[in-house]
Order: C-alpha cells, then sequence, then structure tokens
C-alpha cells in the first residue's frame, strides 16, 4: 500500500462530477505532480484528501490509516498539510503570527508555538519579514508564508496547491528549491500546479487529469511527451519547444 492511496474517488457536486474515479498511490518522500486544464478537478481532489468537500465514493489511506471520513482538524493532526490556491493570510496580523497559527495544532504553549513558527521562518527563508503586517508581504512572501504556517504544523505530507502561480522566474527558481528543501527534510509533497518549469523541474512522478479523469501518469518526460497530455493541456507549441 502506498504511503498516501487514493481508491476510486468519486466526488459531484448536482450533475458535475468533479473527480470521476481516481486512484492513484503517492510514496514516502517523493515529489508527486499533479496537472490539467483549469476545471479539471485538481484542487477538488486536494479537498477530497483532507476532507474539506467528501467524496462521494471511494477511499483515501493515509499511512495504513482510512480518512476518508475523518473531519479536517483530525486529518490534519495525521500528518497531512496544505497550502490553497488563493493566499488569504490573517491581514492584521504580523507574519510570525500568522505561522504560529499552525504550530498551535501540536502545542497550546505560546512560547513553544513562537519557536515553532520561528524555525518554520527561518526554514522557508522569511524570518526577516517576521514583524511585518501579513498584508504587506509581496505575493511570493505570502505564499512563502503559507507554506511556513503549515510546516509550524509539523505535516509529513503537504498538498501544495500553485505554489508558482504569479510569481517571476527569480521567485520560481526560489520556491522550486523551497520545495526540494521541504522534500529533503522528509516530508512528502503533492503538488497542483500551471507552471510547467516549476512542476517539471521538482517532480519525480506526475499525473494529468482532464475532465476529473486520469489520461496520464509517469515521468516530467514522459508526461511532457504524451499525445493526450499534449492535446487537451500542453499544447504542440509547448510539446515542441519543452524543457524538462
Amino acid at each position: 500500500m502506498a504511503y498516501l492511496d487514493i481508491q476510486h474517488v468519486v466526488r459531484r457536486f448536482g450533475g458535475l462530477v468533479a473527480v470521476d474515479d481516481i486512484t492513484v498511490g503517492i510514496e514516502q518522500g517523493e515529489i508527486f505532480g499533479l496537472i490539467g486544464p483549469n476545471g479539471s478537478g485538481k484542487t477538488t481532489l486536494f479537498n477530497c484528501i483532507n476532507n474539506y468537500y467528501p467524496p462521494n465514493s471511494g477511499e483515501i489511506i493515509f499511512k495504513g490509516i482510512p480518512i476518508t471520513h475523518k473531519p479536517t482538524h483530525d486529518v490534519c493532526r495525521l500528518g497531512i498539510g496544505r497550502t490553497f490556491q488563493v493566499v488569504k493570510p490573517l491581514r492584521r496580523m504580523t507574519v510570525l503570527e500568522n505561522v504560529m497559527t499552525g504550530a498551535f495544532l501540536r502545542t497550546s504553549n505560546v512560547t513553544k508555538a513562537t519557536d515553532k513558527a520561528l524555525e518554520a521562518l527561518d526554514f522557508c527563508e522569511l524570518i526577516h519579514r517576521k514583524d511585518m503586517l501579513a498584508k504587506d508581504l509581496p505575493i511570493a512572501d505570502k505564499k512563502r508564508m503559507e507554506i511556513a504556517r503549515s510546516l509550524a504544523g509539523d505535516p509529513e505530507l503537504i498538498l501544495l496547491d500553485e505554489t508558482a502561480a504569479g510569481l517571476n522566474p527569480r521567485e520560481i527558481e526560489r520556491a522550486m528549491e523551497l520545495v526540494k528543501k521541504i522534500r529533503d527534510k522528509g516530508i512528502t509533497c503533492f503538488v497542483v500546479e500551471h507552471v510547467m518549469k516549476f512542476i517539471m523541474g521538482i517532480s519525480d512522478r506526475m499525473m494529468c487529469i482532464n475532465f476529473g479523469r486520469e489520461i496520464a501518469r509517469g515521468s516530467p518526460k514522459e508526461i511532457a511527451s504524451h499525445p493526450e497530455v499534449i492535446k487537451a493541456y500542453l499544447g504542440e507549441e509547448y510539446a515542441k519547444g519543452k524543457q524538462y
């Protein structure tokens, strides 16, 4: 059994099937990438994993423990952290205070939560921003702050949703370095992304979905060359000039 084992998961919204019979296993210690067109079900699959939107059918198992029907906070306590497509910081709190909210998952002690938050900020190279109001951060640092907040809760698996969106080329390079550092720290990474340079450059394995269904799975090189992926998502122009 895989570290995260997703078995025949389906999620419907009325007559719309957003996730349609997805089965995939993610191994401990890998970076697994998920790509697909807008509306293909990527974020909905993340929401099924942490039970924000419970699956209509199927099973999700983490570390051998069924989590399909567990409340979101229990899934988090088991060791699954995440970030979101749209960063929504606690705007009137400092960066440090924002990250401390993640640390309070494991402790009610303010001193311990502060220390854990500072450690996460240092890891994410954001310690120099700790006293700034979160609302004043540039987008790249808001995304790093959100990652730090998740890391402060000591996850064993982290779901990263569009970490590179809106970043310039240098910021994308730094974001790639950060995700690799997270994996080197022993945390498994499941990544959704549209920026191909980013996800092709960090993933050990990848899957592409469209209309909620898997259309291809394999290495970044295999995915970038797959005819169905090119047709449904990447396009011929990307395929001609692809770099991975």
